[in-house]
């Protein structure tokens, strides 16, 4: 999967930008659904109910259309995970402890299992972490975990 970079600006910083994988994007919108299923049928039991005119409920269904297509662009236009040559940014995972650092920071990397899914965990050198789950970025987790080393090697000088 490309990675690619969003702006000139962010080019020039070497940015790559990594958005949820597929599998993570279609639980969302397995939720999104499911909740959007419960609320057209209240509408309808509430529709039903007054006796209001059928254009209503029309008028909602294509607004319930509307809502998957958008939640479909949005899940796919999140990056969950920002690199440039200054350090990372991950976005929209919980527990993730340091959402940003520079790659000056960074003291070491590991990959490890936390509470059953793999990370990459990221210790920086005033004694805090992220843990990124490398299963909720879209691509290869090995190519992550390769990029980070090779970002943060070239931070400290090492080629």
């Amino acid at each position: 999967m490309s990675h690619e970079p969003s702006t000139p600006e962010s080019a020039a910083r070497g940015e790559r930008a990594y958005p949820f994988a597929p599998a993570f994007r279609a639980r969302f919108m397995g939720l999104g659904l499911m909740l959007l299923g419960v609320a057209l049928v209240v509408v309808t039991v509430v529709v039903s109910a007054l006796r209001l005119p059928l254009g209503i409920m029309i008028a909602i269904v294509v607004l319930a259309v509307v809502f998957v297509f958008a939640l479909g662009a949005w899940l796919a236009r999140i990056k969950v995970l920002t690199t440039d040559e200054l350090g990372y940014q991950v976005r929209g995972v919980r527990g993730v402890g340091t959402s940003k650092a520079r790659w000056a920071d960074v003291h070491d990397l590991q990959t490890s299992a936390v509470a059953g899914a793999r990370c990459l965990v990221v210790r920086l050198r005033d004694g805090g972490s992220s843990t990124v789950p490398v299963d909720v970025v879209a691509g290869d987790p090995e190519e992550l975990v390769e990029e980070f080393r090779r970002r943060l090697n070239h931070s400290h000088g090492k080629r």
